[in-house]
C-alpha cells in the first residue's frame, strides 16, 4: 500500500469516528469549524403523517363538493357575461386545480413518491399555481364588490366583461412565473430513511435556502400581506357605505362583512405568521433547537391544512351568501328532490326583478 493509500485509509477512518460520535464533539483537526446539528425528524414524520392525509382528503372532497357545485350553478343558471361571473369561475377552476393535487400529497405522506419525476413536477406546480391563484382571485373578488358598492356609478362604466378577462389571465400569469421554481427545482431521489422524495434539489444547500427564503417572503409579502389590506380596506369601506344608505337588510350585510373578514383572517394568519417564522430561521446564521425546529414544522402542518380549508370552500362561501344562488341552489333541489320542493320558497321572478334594479349590488343578487 503506498503512502497515499494509508492517508486516505487515515482520513476515512478519521470521517466515521467523527460520523460515529455520540457525544456531540469533533476532532481538531478536522477541516470543520463549527458542530454541526443533525435534526432526526421522525417524530415530525410520523406526525405528519398521521394528520396530513386526513386534512388532503377532506379538503379535497369539500372542494369538489363545493366548487363542482357552484360550477354546476354557473353552467346551468348563469352566463359569463358579467365580471362577478368571471372571476368567480376563474376562482372556483383555481381551487379544482389546487385540490386536485390533494390525494397525491395524501398517497406520499403515507409512503413514499410513487409516481414520477414527471408528476413530481406537474403535481408541485398545478399545488402551488391554484393556491396563489386563489388568494389573487379572492382579492379581485373583493375589490370587484368594493367598485360595485361604494363606486357604483363610476363602476357602471368600467365594470366590463373585457377588463374581468384581462385581470384573470393577469393574475394565472403571475401565478405561474411565481410557482415557475417548482417545475425546474422538483426532482425525484431516494431518501434512505423515507424512501423516494419529491423536492427541491440539484443546487449547493446555500442555493437552496435562499429560494427557500425568497418563497417564504413571496408567500407572507405578495399573497398574505397584500391581499388582506386589500380585502379589510375594501370592506370597511362598503360598509362605511352601507351605513349611510336607508338598505333594508343593513344589519345583515354588515354581519356578513364582519364573517367574511374575521374568517379570512383567522383562517390566514396563523399560517402565515410559521412562514414568516421559518423564512426568518433560514435568515438567521445561528442554528436553531430541533425541538424549536420540530414545533415550528408541527404548526405549518396544522397552520397549513386551515389556510388550504379556506381555499377549498371560498366559492360556496362567496356565492350561497347572495340571494340569487340561494335562489338557483333551491330550484336545483326542488327539481332533483321534487318532494322538497313544497318546503322551499322559490321566488326566481321576485330575485330577477331585484336583480335588474340594483345591479351593482353584489350583496342582494
Amino acid at each position: 500500500m503506498s503512502f497515499n493509500d494509508d492517508d486516505d485509509d487515515d482520513q476515512y477512518l478519521n470521517f466515521l469516528e467523527l460520523l460515529n460520535d455520540t457525544d456531540g464533539t469533533t476532532d481538531p483537526s478536522y477541516v470543520l469549524s463549527k458542530t454541526v446539528r443533525l435534526c432526526q425528524k421522525t417524530a415530525v414524520n410520523q406526525f405528519g403523517a398521521q394528520i396530513i392525509p386526513m386534512f388532503y382528503y377532506v379538503n379535497f372532497f369539500l372542494s369538489f363538493l363545493g366548487n363542482g357545485l357552484v360550477l354546476f350553478i354557473i353552467y346551468k343558471y348563469e352566463k359569463l357575461n358579467t365580471v362577478t361571473n368571471v372571476f368567480l369561475l376563474n376562482l372556483v377552476l383555481s381551487n379544482l386545480l389546487f385540490s386536485s393535487s390533494l390525494p397525491f400529497w395524501a398517497t406520499y405522506h403515507l409512503s413514499e413518491w410513487i409516481f414520477g419525476e414527471a408528476l413530481c413536477k406537474i403535481v408541485s406546480s398545478a399545488y402551488f399555481i391554484g393556491f396563489y391563484s386563489s388568494i389573487l382571485f379572492l382579492t379581485l373578488m373583493t375589490f370587484d364588490r368594493y367598485l360595485a358598492v361604494v363606486h357604483a356609478v363610476a363602476a357602471a362604466k368600467s365594470r366590463k366583461k373585457a377588463l374581468a378577462v384581462v385581470a384573470s389571465v393577469v393574475v394565472w400569469c403571475i401565478s405561474i412565473a411565481a410557482s415557475v421554481k417548482e417545475l425546474v427545482l422538483r426532482t425525484v431521489s431516494r431518501n434512505q430513511f423515507s424512501g423516494l422524495v419529491c423536492e427541491e434539489s440539484g443546487f449547493a444547500e446555500s442555493t437552496m435556502k435562499h429560494w427557500r427564503k425568497v418563497s417564504y417572503y413571496q408567500q407572507f409579502l405578495v399573497f398574505f400581506l397584500l391581499p388582506l389590506f386589500m380585502v379589510m380596506y375594501c370592506y370597511i369601506s362598503i360598509t362605511v357605505r352601507i351605513l349611510s344608505t336607508r338598505m333594508k337588510e343593513k344589519c345583515r350585510t354588515i354581519k356578513l362583512i364582519f364573517v367574511i373578514i374575521f374568517t379570512f383572517f383567522v383562517c390566514w394568519t396563523p399560517y402565515n405568521v410559521v412562514i414568516l417564522l421559518r423564512a426568518i430561521q433560514i435568515s438567521m446564521k445561528e442554528e436553531e433547537s430541533c425541538a424549536a425546529s420540530d414545533s415550528l414544522d408541527k404548526a405549518l402542518y396544522v397552520t397549513r391544512n386551515i389556510a388550504y380549508l379556506y381555499c377549498c370552500i371560498s366559492p360556496v362561501f362567496y356565492t350561497f351568501v347572495g340571494k340569487k344562488f340561494q335562489s338557483h341552489f333551491k330550484r336545483l333541489l326542488a327539481k332533483k328532490i321534487p318532494c322538497l320542493s313544497r318546503h322551499l320558497s322559490l321566488n326566481s321572478q321576485s330575485t330577477r326583478t331585484t336583480s335588474q334594479r340594483t345591479p351593482h349590488s353584489t350583496y342582494d343578487h
